[in-house]
């Protein structure tokens, strides 16, 4: 299909959900299911041509990841979720792209403002001229404070402070 998305698309392991929220609000598809089994892990990454994010040494032993059958980035321990996300970036050079939803990591389409005004806030709708819904979960979202904050910490871990 022409105009594709070419990006990499992720896999984060069991101890990485917080990393696939700050990977979704960079603008990146990253699945995460909490207690993921290792070998669950491998399948879906083989099915689907993710790549693997994982905190977890043993995996890396196994034959398909160190064979480059399947790809995969070790992600130290000790980083926080912003130390995370600036280290995948770093790592694999990615940019910010175009937010998706923190949640589900589907896309954000853009909603005319009478369409929110029975759903959202008084003082957003009020104080935002534009609003999104996600595509996969439904759920609204605004320009707000908490926007504001997420988008400067995703500069910060871009090394665009």
């Amino acid at each position: 299909m022409s105009g594709e998305d070419d990006s990499p698309k992720f896999l984060c392991d069991a101890m990485l959900g917080g990393l696939a929220r700050w990977l979704r609000a960079a603008g990146y598809d990253a699945d995460f299911e909490y207690g993921i089994e290792d070998g669950e892990l491998i399948r879906r990454s083989a099915e689907t041509g993710r790549m693997v994010l994982s905190s977890d040494g043993p995996l890396f032993d196994r034959n398909v990841i160190r064979r480059g059958e399947i790809d995969a980035l070790y992600i130290p321990r000790q980083l926080t979720k912003l130390e995370q996300l600036r280290f995948v970036m770093g790592r694999l050079d990615l940019p910010l792209r175009k937010p998706r939803c923190m949640g589900c990591g589907g896309e954000l389409a853009e909603v005319p403002k009478h369409a929110a005004v029975e759903e959202a806030p008084p003082l957003a709708f009020r104080n935002c001229e534009k609003f999104w819904r996600c595509s996969r979960c439904g759920k609204l979202l605004w320009r707000g404070t908490h926007w504001h904050k997420i988008t400067r910490r995703l500069q910060e871990a871009a090394g665009r402070e």
